[in-house]
């Protein structure tokens, strides 16, 4: 979904591009935007140049101009899964949000623009008495950021559900590529890391009551609100579950569990997750991952694989 290169824009010609950018994507255009206000860690250094495009036609062109001008380019959902370092992030980040967030049903059938909300998505499916999307509730990231990373919970994913997607190519042409064509993984897709960007989303719901389908979703988020740190700021599961085990289990035999360095946490509520406590830097995030992982290591002989993403510039 993503494509993201480490030479810097010049300052001048970061400047000639916003100014570019601006004429045929008014409104939609940022010059050097703090990274830690677009994800759900409130960490991250500046882009150079960010853009929210308000409609597909405006996404196009934007990756039409990053390819055409070979400006890299890195697009993002909620920014729920993402620690964006401290230097942030060269050349152009594409947000796709609440501006791309259509919500069609059909039927059995759903059809969603990828910045829509997956809390959205999965309330708008109860009221139209659709179940398979409950696992969704309480997952702050959007349709899109999902399906590229096969976001789940409840023992239950985004390939569950999606029977096929939209995406922009690497030549950026539409495109659309079926479920079985997209090789889910556990938390992986491979749309991970290639050059091709999640437009929208077709999904299959199954019919229920919508009383049923509340239940099971209010008794999902009382769960998450019992066994998450909801209070402070994170990018969810920091690690993913090795076969056979749970991460948090991991962490906490381990003794890493409430470890801290600066104003980056291992929580206390549950040990999978740091959070960031107030004024928390990527670098300390960074180092606190290289420590839990390094002491699970020495406790099992297991290496924990990341589930958040990293990205852009020390």
């Amino acid at each position: 979904m993503s494509k993201n290169g480490s030479s810097y824009l010049p300052n001048q010609e970061c400047k000639a591009v916003y100014k570019e950018l601006k004429q045929f994507l008014p409104n939609q255009v940022r010059l050097q935007e703090p990274m830690s206000q677009h994800t759900t860690f409130r960490i991250g250094g500046p882009a150079d140049i960010f853009i929210e495009p308000r409609t597909i036609v405006a996404l196009k062109e934007a990756i039409f101009y990053a390819k055409d001008k070979n400006i890299p380019f890195f697009v993002m959902g909620a920014g729920s899964n993402l620690l964006v370092r401290d230097g942030g992030i060269r050349g152009m980040v594409i947000k796709i949000d609440r501006h791309l967030a259509k919500i069609k049903i059909d039927g059995l059938t759903v059809v969603a623009e990828a910045g829509a909300a997956l809390s959205r998505l999965a309330l708008n499916c109860c009221q139209a008495n659709l179940a398979g999307f409950e696992f969704a509730v309480g997952i702050p990231g959007t349709v899109g950021g999902a399906i590229v990373m096969n976001a789940g919970a409840e023992g239950c994913a985004m390939s569950d559900v999606v029977q096929e997607v939209l995406v922009l190519d690497q030549k950026n042409y539409f495109v659309r590529r079926k479920k079985e064509d997209l090789g889910f993984g556990y938390r992986s897709s491979n749309l991970l890391g290639c050059d091709q960007v999640v437009v929208e989303v077709v999904c299959q719901g199954v019919p229920d009551q919508k009383e049923y389908i509340a239940e099971r979703q209010k008794k999902y988020l009382r769960r998450r609100q019992i066994t998450q740190p909801l209070r402070y700021p994170s990018a969810g599961s920091v690690f993913k579950n090795p076969s056979g085990f749970a991460a948090g289990y991991l962490i906490e035999q381990a003794g890493a569990k409430e470890r801290q360095i600066g104003a980056a946490k291992v929580s206390l509520k549950h040990a999978n997750f740091i959070v960031n406590l107030g004024g928390a830097r990527a670098k300390e995030v960074q180092d606190l991952i290289s420590q839990v992982q390094e002491m699970v290591a020495q406790r099992f002989g297991i290496q924990l694989a990341l589930e958040i993403r990293i990205v852009g510039e020390d």
